[in-house]
């Protein structure tokens, strides 16, 4: 009877890890056909050729949407887990829900975990090598000479970084130098606090600058605006420059140019005032305030439960995220308000990971970055990839320090030293919740400082910072354009 209950054990945990395996391999085909179909849509067309460049494009192509899948992973790790979790709660007998346990929710985090390192320290660095690679000099030229190439500075870029790792342990911890088992962990721990302090940057930025996204995507109320007036006048505008456009010679190449950037961008101002005018009336009175109010919601709920959680670090120990763990998955909700506060958390948690985002391409220094659709390179595409997953990967983090969830980081990610140290989470709170604070006051009182400084001639000094959206194309109080 013994050794019949040892054969069905192993039968029931061989079936278990097929099953877990095959829901996991379908789950990331999913996002890797998903992540393709996004790159391929910004991948420059003319990249495509039929040559030994074609080859190395489709490689470090598949290696990006490799990443691309990887950090879409990442994202939908924490809010799945939440899910599962509420699910597991509710039909905790169901049949068809067996497949959900607490054994798939672990393989999915290390899983992540691993395939961020294998991204971030393996095949991203070896694809925009490979890209720029040549081969040496004196060697046959071809895909050998190139792969060589990619690898001879791939091992050159990782003793650089173990050098590195090993002197900054070394003075850290002078016995954990010793262990070679602590180099790599160590500087995935360095990767993830640089990933937070990014996301700590570029999120209060997203918060404020999401107002303007969505303003700029919905259609905006006509008040005291006259949209037939302003379109006859764009129209007058648009025919002057086509007039002014024909009558140069094309040897006054500048001219032409400038014009014809000029043309263009009066085409799409003269478009979004049509898209305006044909909009019903409750998507223009009714949408456009609702999604601004749906925003300073969320953002509001997020400035306040980081700032509860600062509360819960001063008084309770447990609040860390490196404190001591809580119920299995499936045994208790983690949210006060069960399964609303847990669809909250991951409204809140998707919110955030999209305001990262917005932020990130709108800071000056990664403003390059940003993808154009069929006009972006494979070397800005492996950045956009890196930089989406270094992103992604510290989102669980980030959203786990804040105090945005309850949920236990499992894996690698719950492993991280500086999750527990006191000074730093608490730091990492307080800062966000002054700078995103300081954004949003900034963002709604941008119009009256304006006004101030005119008032006080001091615009003509350029004392005040406008933001990037009102560079381009700023409306005049009447409505029309100021280039008008």
């Amino acid at each position: 009877m013994e050794g019949q209950d040892e054969v069905s054990a192993r039968e029931q945990h061989f079936h278990s890890q097929v099953r877990e395996s095959t829901i996991c391999f379908l789950l990331f085909a999913i996002l890797y056909i998903v992540s393709y179909f996004i790159i391929i849509r910004y991948k420059r067309k003319s990249d495509e050729q039929e040559d030994e460049d074609a080859v190395v494009n489709r490689i470090s192509l598949f290696l990006s949407t490799f990443t691309l899948a990887v950090s879409a992973g990442a994202v939908l790790l924490l809010p799945f887990s939440i899910i599962s979790n509420e699910i597991l709660l509710a039909f905790p007998q169901n049949y068809y829900i067996q497949w959900l346990n607490g054994s798939l929710i672990h393989g999915l985090w290390n899983l992540a975990s691993l395939f961020s390192n294998l991204c971030l320290f393996v095949l991203m660095p070896f694809a925009f090598f490979f890209l720029e690679s040549e081969g040496f000099a004196g060697l046959k030229k071809g895909i050998r000479a190139r792969v060589l190439e990619t690898l001879v500075m791939l091992l050159l870029l990782a003793l650089l970084i173990l050098g590195i790792v090993w002197v900054a342990s070394a003075l850290i911890d002078s016995d954990a130098a010793n262990l070679w088992e602590f180099y790599l962990p160590y500087l995935y721990s360095c990767i993830s606090l640089m990933g937070c302090l990014l996301l700590l940057l570029c999120t209060p930025v997203g918060l404020s600058r999401m107002f303007t996204v969505m303003g700029q995507l919905l259609v905006k109320p006509a008040i005291l605006e006259d949209l037939d007036e302003q379109i006859y006048m764009i129209t007058l505008e648009e025919e002057a420059l086509q007039r002014r456009l024909h009558g140069l010679s094309s040897s006054v190449e500048y001219n032409v140019m400038e014009l014809e950037q000029e043309l263009e961008n009066v085409k799409t101002l003269k478009t979004k005032l049509e898209r305006r005018k044909k909009a019903s009336a409750w998507e223009r009175n009714l949408v456009y305030p609702a999604v601004m109010v749906l925003l300073l919601i969320e953002t509001s709920i997020s400035v306040l439960l980081v700032a509860c959680n600062i509360l819960c670090l001063l008084v309770d120990e447990t609040a860390m995220p490196k404190g001591t763990r809580g119920p299995g998955i499936g045994s208790a909700s983690l949210s006060t308000f069960g399964f609303v506060g847990a669809a909250l958390e991951i409204i809140l948690i998707f919110y955030l990971m999209v305001s990262s985002v917005v932020g990130f391409y709108s800071l000056r220094f990664f403003g390059n970055f940003t993808p154009k659709k069929d006009d972006t390179t494979m070397t800005k595409i492996i950045g956009n990839c890196v930089s989406i997953l270094v992103l992604s990967s510290a989102l669980p983090v980030m959203s786990r320090t804040l105090g945005i969830t309850r949920f236990d980081l499992l894996g690698d990610f719950g492993r991280f030293n500086w999750l527990g140290n006191f000074y730093i989470v608490l730091s990492y709170n307080l800062l966000f919740a002054i700078v995103t604070t300081l954004c949003l006051i900034r963002k709604f009182t941008s119009a009256v400082r304006e006004e101030l400084f005119k008032a006080l001639g001091l615009h003509k000094l350029q004392l005040s910072d406008t933001s990037r959206d009102s560079e381009a194309t700023k409306p005049s109080a009447n409505g029309h354009q100021k280039a008008l």
